[in-house]
């Protein structure tokens, strides 16, 4: 549900897209980030991270995109996006960012209550850096190489895939890693 959740303003784009075109799509966009940031206040009178930043992006990348009447901008963000949160996944490796991974504190919030050692947090860190880099990288590639079409398309089906495998792969990973003794707080 919260996958279907963070997916819907990608979503809501890409029916806009089909339906009329990029300029529609990303009104559309800035419009589902605006009701999905004020949904999730409404229910946990806080608002994700995660969301806040791509939010804000789809604001200043949409606004321009929509002034300017260049789509460039639009397509840009998606790797802007998944830059930032590589970076930040990076520094939170580092005591002045906290110490702890932030893959390690996203997964201990959702009490997902699994016990990995400090190395093991450490390294699946390091994957989610190589993964939002890699997928910032492949939006860059789609969209300066292919058609618009084309990049929609990518921007759901295969960033939805792409993530999905990745998170498969994490599964499999951790549960490869997962210490039987408890937590090492």
């Amino acid at each position: 549900m919260q996958l279907l959740f963070d997916f819907l303003p990608i979503i809501a784009f890409f029916a806009a897209y089909k339906l009329a075109d990029i300029y529609t799509a990303t009104a559309v966009l800035i419009v589902a980030v605006l009701v999905q940031s004020t949904i999730q206040w409404t229910w946990k009178r806080k608002l994700n991270t995660m969301h806040l930043i791509s939010a804000g992006l789809v604001l200043v990348f949409g606004g321009l995109t929509l002034a300017i009447h260049d789509k460039t901008f639009i397509m840009w963000k998606p790797t802007i996006v998944n830059w930032l949160f590589g970076a930040g996944f990076l520094a939170s490796q580092w005591q002045v960012f906290g110490g702890k991974p932030l893959v390690r504190r996203l997964m201990s919030s959702a009490e997902s209550g699994v016990a990995l050692s400090d190395n093991s947090w450490r390294h699946l860190n390091l994957m989610w850096v190589a993964y939002f880099t890699l997928l910032g990288i492949a939006n860059l590639v789609v969209f300066r190489n292919f058609d618009e079409a084309t990049w929609v398309n990518f921007k759901l089906f295969g960033m939805l895939g792409l993530t999905l495998v990745f998170i498969l792969l994490q599964g499999i990973w951790i549960s490869s890693k997962v210490q039987t003794t408890g937590a090492s707080e």
